[in-house]
């Protein structure tokens, strides 16, 4: 049974993309991410998987994720480690045996990859997508291991590279997807994005 976990903000005026709001200013970051929440929705609604939809703050359930292709929750943890480790804990309590968590910041991703990660996770332990700022927009495991979430700096250079040194310290096999550009900076925005704020 496999599992993709989704997390996500909830789109609200500047508490989304704050990073890129710099450069283009709260409204047009709000219109960016809702243009990234439709195609993450869009690339993985189809996905053969159990999913499970994580917003920051509150369950929204008036939105466009159906309820019928999403089970809905709220995330829980002091820091972006936490809540991921306890939303793979619920995944697995469920007794999926792999699961794939994903974001809502790559404009890159696709069905395709996402399908490429699960079918990774039969031959190996870890699967992971590097953005190429440093972090991931992909991590899928079997077995829980709370390693992979602990003593991180969070949307730092580093997080791609660390996660690989925990995976290599637990004598586990990995499979590397190829690198995507997350969406933080008004540099990452590609002509399709910048087309939405002109």
């Amino acid at each position: 049974m496999e599992a993709l976990i989704i997390f996500i903000k909830n789109p609200l005026e500047g508490k989304v993309k704050t990073r890129l709001a710099v450069g283009i200013g709260d409204k047009n970051a709000l219109v960016i991410y809702k243009y990234l929440l439709d195609h993450t929705q869009k690339i993985s609604s189809d996905i053969s998987a159990k999913k499970y939809l994580f917003y920051d703050e509150i369950i929204d359930f008036k939105d466009n994720w159906p309820e019928t292709i999403y089970e809905k929750h709220v995330q829980s943890g002091s820091d972006l480690g936490l809540r991921m480790q306890n939303a793979f804990n619920l995944a697995f309590q469920n007794g999926h045996k792999q699961v794939v968590i994903i974001g809502s910041d790559c404009i890159d991703l696709d069905a395709a990859t996402i399908t490429e990660a699960f079918k990774k996770l039969h031959t190996r332990d870890f699967v992971i997508g590097p953005a190429l700022d440093g972090g991931y927009y992909l991590l899928g495991m079997k077995s829980p291991e709370h390693i992979l979430f602990e003593n991180k700096i969070w949307s730092s250079s580093t997080v791609a590279a660390q996660t690989l040194e925990d995976i290599n310290r637990l004598q586990k096999t990995c499979y590397i997807l190829p690198s995507l550009s997350d969406i933080d900076t008004i540099d990452d925005l590609n002509e399709e994005l910048k087309n939405l704020i002109r």
